[in-house]
């Protein structure tokens, strides 16, 4: 059976990208985070978009652009810590920030990807982060309902791809890229490199092509969107 070639143009991917998507965009602070991608996002233009990150990156960096270009409506997250403009936005009620336990974003995510609706946890019970959530008795003990969580996009980071969206990560890189990969209608994948197919080891791939709809390879980006971190 022939696999399809999943590789495509950048720009052309984003434009899928319309005015009201839910994105899901991997990384940890630097290591894993779509750069690229997301600086055509920017440049494309597409607004009240909501974000599902671990962070907001540093002011000046990732997502920082999407927030300062006033592209964003919506942040589910687990901290700001690293970037004052972010904070200052949403003091200012210029963004809706949905703050979650670091681990409870990541089930959610997993469990969208699961097809699970949600998940039971006694993790916040008592603190700001149970407002307005389900409250269920377990054994006697109280557990949040977490609801499951999907997007129209994620938008991720490899080292190395296939041209059939099979894909490596480095080290902490991996971080949400696998379990964003397998809760979003579309996922766009930037790598450092697409080798030809065949030359991934099996054992090394990290998410595997079925889940990956579109694969651009940042070595044959130039000028200023041309991004490399591992």
């Amino acid at each position: 059976m022939m696999l399809p070639d999943k590789t495509a143009q950048l720009e052309e991917v984003v434009a899928r990208i319309g005015d009201g998507a839910t994105i899901m965009v991997g990384g940890f602070g630097v290591p894993g985070t779509p750069m690229t991608l997301i600086q055509e996002l920017v440049r494309q233009g597409a607004r009240d978009l909501t974000l599902i990150k671990n962070d907001a990156n540093e002011p000046g960096m990732g997502v920082d652009h999407l927030l300062r270009n006033g592209q964003v409506a919506r942040l589910i997250t687990t901290h700001l810590g690293l970037n004052t403009h972010a904070i200052g936005l949403m003091n200012n009620d210029q963004i809706k920030v949905e703050f979650n336990a670091q681990g409870i974003l990541a089930e959610r995510i997993r469990a969208g990807g699961a097809g699970i609706g949600a998940v039971l946890s006694d993790i916040g019970i008592g603190t700001e982060l149970a407002e307005g959530k389900q409250v269920v008795e377990v054994d006697g003990k109280p557990h949040l309902v977490e609801t499951a969580l999907r997007a129209d996009f994620a938008l991720i980071h490899a080292d190395r791809a296939d041209p059939f969206g099979n894909l490596t990560y480095v080290a902490t890189a991996r971080n949400f890229n696998p379990l964003m990969a397998m809760a979003a209608d579309c996922v766009i994948a930037e790598a450092e490199t697409v080798t030809p197919l065949g030359e991934l080891e099996a054992d090394a791939v990290h998410t595997s092509g079925v889940f990956v709809d579109h694969v651009a390879e940042l070595g044959e980006i130039s000028g200023e969107y041309a991004v490399v971190q591992r």
